[in-house]
């Protein structure tokens, strides 16, 4: 009975102490400048972009009004120059619109029709993501619900203990 006893408390631990481990990190919507429609010529896109940080699979929302501004992927001489011919793709279609960054690479983003010489360019570095983010970069609420998940196993594991020990 005793060795059946010790078993158990060895899996508990083994299973409570795979409770931290995280792999992976899911995917992030970045909101181009901060809002809902902040594709204008009044927003830092420079700065904005240095406080993010882009890794392969997330999203980018553009929030425009479509008559008036544009969003294009360009090459790192087009954004340089601020050139809206020869574009690698034009993202726009309804005014909140989302590319995903399939690539690890730098993407190079700018509003044609002049507004690019206005500020309305974007040049982001896309790295590969980690396969264990440390909790500084998981959101608080990210960790906030992981920790609910693993304090309820863990109750129910050491419940589970009780009620065997006491059999026993």
């Amino acid at each position: 009975m005793e060795v059946r006893r010790e078993i158990i408390l060895c899996l508990l631990m083994t299973i409570t102490m795979g409770c931290y481990k995280v792999e992976g990190r899911e995917p992030v919507l970045h909101r181009v400048g901060g809002g809902r429609y902040t594709w204008t010529p009044k927003t830092n896109f420079t700065n904005w972009a240095s406080h993010e940080n882009f890794y392969k699979g997330d999203w980018l929302y553009f929030g425009f009004d479509k008559l008036r501004y544009n969003v294009l992927e360009v090459n790192k001489t087009n954004y340089e120059n601020c050139i809206d011919k020869n574009f690698i793709r034009n993202i726009t279609k309804g005014g909140r619109d989302v590319v995903q960054l399939l690539e690890a690479r730098t993407y190079y983003f700018l509003c044609g029709r002049g507004f690019c010489s206005q500020g309305m360019k974007m040049a982001i570095k896309v790295v590969e993501p980690t396969l264990q983010p440390s909790p500084s970069t998981l959101s608080n609420k990210a960790l906030h619900s992981t920790r609910i998940i693993n304090t309820k196993l863990i109750m129910f594991l050491v419940t589970v203990l009780i009620m065997d020990v006491c059999v026993i």
